[in-house]
């Protein structure tokens, strides 16, 4: 068994997989050799970000399992290994806690004018500016996964109504005022201070928050956006930005990424932008290779995998029909 790994991690992070699997070849691929290594693996865990031959790789028909080291798992859904028996695992709920938390401070950043406040400290500008509240705010989570779940559970004790769509909408925790299958966005849109997009991008949600949609937001939202940059079509945002259709966007992520230089995003002042490092965190490496190891250990021995995608095209694992998800039901 040839496992091929491309994440960063260490060392000591191949002895822990290779105590699970002491008789499987562990390659370090990196992003440098991965594009080649992974031809030659039976087990991949990582997430390439080079372009890869996935008609390539499902030809050649060694490949079994992929374990993504990413929630999102759009850099795999191509046709041929959406059809292909190659089994997919997330990484769903791995890194919820770094994102959610992300999510706050880009939340709390913007509602208490900081990106204004660090302008005017570089103009040695004392002057008092108008912000906003999160306390009593009603917050809608579109796509209610391990990010909307634990982002719901950080914002409940700021007093906020959170109002939830997901399109398996199921096990509604108490802090959820009404958690709404997908086809009431529009109920959340019409009623939320704060949209925050946690959802996973795919054929049937790319673009999906175009100029149609945007302009069902209330014109004093906040436009949140941790999950993909590919669910908002650039040119749309900057439209509805100048508009005045939604008060403002904070953003780890873009469309595309890197954001161009001559984006106009760059220069307005009521957007806030990060370069997608909502998953960062000093223990991701330890995170993803527990996960792994877990998962490595149920695959050896013929149980049911944690965050298996039942309908790949999907992109993620769908809760309440029995599939074991990391964070929720496994803790392993």
């Amino acid at each position: 068994m040839r496992i091929v790994l491309c994440y960063p991690h260490e060392p000591r992070h191949r002895q822990q997989i290779a105590q699970i699997a002491p008789d499987a070849e562990i390659v370090d691929a990196g992003q440098e050799r991965i594009a080649e290594e992974i031809f030659h693996a039976d087990i991949f865990c990582g997430h390439p970000k080079v372009p890869i031959d996935w008609d390539g790789v499902v030809a050649k028909g060694r490949l079994k399992w992929i374990q993504s080291s990413a929630a999102g798992m759009d850099h795999v859904l191509v046709p041929s290994v959406i059809n292909s028996p190659i089994i997919l695992t997330s990484a769903s709920g791995v890194l919820a806690d770094q994102v959610a938390e992300h999510a706050i401070a880009l939340i709390t950043g913007w509602l208490r004018g900081l990106p204004q406040f660090f302008r005017a400290q570089l103009r040695k500008d004392f002057r008092r500016l108008p912000t906003r509240d999160l306390t009593g705010a009603t917050v809608g989570i579109v796509g209610f996964g391990g990010v909307g779940r634990r982002l719901a559970q950080l914002l409940y004790p700021f007093k906020t109504r959170i109002l939830a769509t997901d399109l398996f909408p199921v096990n509604r925790p108490p802090w959820v005022a009404e958690l709404w299958p997908a086809d009431r966005l529009g109920d959340l849109l019409a009623q939320s201070d704060i949209v925050v997009l946690a959802l996973a991008l795919n054929e049937d949600t790319k673009g999906m928050f175009c100029r149609e949609v945007l302009r069902q937001f209330r014109r004093e939202a906040l436009l949140v956006n941790v999950a993909r940059g590919g669910l908002i079509p650039h040119d749309d945002l900057v439209e509805s930005l100048r508009k005045g259709w939604i008060a403002g966007a904070a953003l780890d992520v873009t469309d595309p990424e890197p954001l161009p230089l001559d984006s106009p995003l760059w220069e307005m002042e009521n957007v806030i932008i990060t370069p997608h490092v909502g998953g960062q965190s000093a223990r991701r490496a330890d995170d993803i290779t527990r996960m792994f190891c877990a998962n490595l250990r149920r695959y050896l021995e013929g149980r049911p995998l944690i965050n298996l995608l039942t309908e790949k095209r999907l992109g993620f694992p769908i809760r309440g029909i029995g599939i074991p998800i990391w964070g929720e039901d496994v803790f392993e």
